[in-house]
């Protein structure tokens, strides 16, 4: 595959981005190729394409995996795999958000269920236990806030996203804009 240096660009700034969002930046390269990427490829493609080392490769597609990012296909008289990921970005950060709510969220809900219980029974101060409960009820409630966006139509969900920064004005708080740093003159 043939990298356009606007190709190339997406998939480094990709990458950097991965790292911020806690994926190794290989991976995060990788993904980005699979996504832009017209038909499936091999894993001696990808390497061949981003200047990978194979294994390095092979790591990340099982890292993908787990995220359920990526899938294996196959081809007639072919024995290599094929790797696709989602053509749909909405579908690809829905995946990434629910996967992230099994593995961090979810254990923190039901950590801090299980810490408001013991609480009960030690001696902890009142108002530690008020801070744990309001702690709790607020991350259960966003919880419970995800799991209704998440069961509603795809074009309600991007309905809602469109009017998403007009909220503000719907109900009558409108947003602070960010003041403008004044730029530092030099003194005469």
């Amino acid at each position: 595959m043939q990298l356009t240096p606007s190709m190339q660009d997406f998939i480094l700034h990709w990458g950097e981005m991965g790292t911020r969002w806690g994926l190794n930046r290989s991976v995060a390269q990788i993904l980005a190729l699979l996504h832009i990427s017209a038909d499936p490829l091999t894993a001696e493609d990808i390497a061949t394409t981003l200047n990978l080392a194979r294994s390095n490769v092979s790591t990340g597609l099982k890292e993908l995996q787990t995220w359920r990012l990526i899938r294996i296909t196959r081809q007639l008289g072919d024995r290599r795999d094929y790797f696709t990921t989602m053509s749909d970005i909405f579908d690809m950060v829905e995946t990434v958000i629910e996967v992230r709510r099994e593995r961090e969220f979810e254990p923190t809900l039901n950590a801090l269920r299980d810490i408001q219980g013991q609480a009960e029974q030690d001696e902890t101060p009142a108002e530690v236990r008020t801070r744990m409960a309001e702690t709790y009820e607020t991350l259960q409630a966003l919880d419970d806030w995800y799991a209704e966006l998440s069961a509603l139509p795809r074009a309600t969900q991007l309905s809602l996203i469109k009017i998403g920064a007009k909220i503000g004005s719907i109900v009558g708080d409108k947003p602070k804009k960010p003041k403008k740093k004044k730029k530092d003159r030099p003194e005469d």
